[in-house]
């Protein structure tokens, strides 16, 4: 099996805990026409390059019935602001309009794939995969971008269409994973196209 979900797998459940202080599983979200789940933290330049993009995205799409998820796996032993406790940090000071849940045992991140902050997974209303990896073609300098492939599968979906592109490589850091070198990757990772 591939690292990474496949296209027309369906989205694995979990049970995290977020920063306002609930616990939520994937049924949680069973309302959203289309539920964006993407992997991010609180340092990767990438992220923190991107975010108003995906602050935009997100609020272009939320009146349409896309909901957005993001959760962190990196471990706070490799970068310590990547713990919950500046994760509500940043919620309460960036007021995001996603949920912010914490994957400490970093199991949600090995069942979906993760590889890189940020990484973008597009599931339908039957919760099947129609896009997973990046949202922009340079997500450190957005304005260098050329194209937003987040958006373009969002408007795809969103109009019954099967989604013009719906594998690219994420683009940022890799997962920090527990008790390895902060640039290990998984063995049977591998880029997506």
């Amino acid at each position: 099996m591939a690292f990474t979900l496949k296209i027309g797998q369906s989205a694995p459940d979990f049970s995290l805990p977020a920063t306002d202080g609930k616990t939520y599983t994937l049924h949680d979200f069973d309302s959203a026409g289309v539920l964006v789940i993407f992997f991010t933290c609180n340092h990767c330049p990438y992220v923190l390059g991107s975010e108003e993009v995906t602050r935009r995205t997100a609020e272009k799409f939320l009146p349409r019935g896309v909901k957005f998820v993001a959760i962190n796996s990196n471990s706070p032993n490799t970068y310590p602001e990547d713990s919950f406790e500046h994760m509500v940090r940043r919620m309460q000071e960036k007021k995001f309009p996603w949920l912010y849940l914490y994957d400490r045992s970093q199991d949600a991140a090995r069942k979906y794939g993760a590889l890189r902050t940020p990484h973008f997974y597009v599931f339908d209303r039957n919760r099947k995969l129609v896009y997973t990896g990046r949202e922009l073609d340079n997500p450190r300098d957005p304005s260098k971008s050329t194209v937003n492939d987040l958006e373009n599968a969002l408007e795809d979906v969103l109009a019954g269409r099967p989604v013009r592109r719906p594998l690219t490589n994420p683009i940022g850091c890799n997962v920090k994973w527990e008790g390895q070198d902060p640039h290990w990757m998984p063995p049977d990772a591998c880029d997506l196209v």
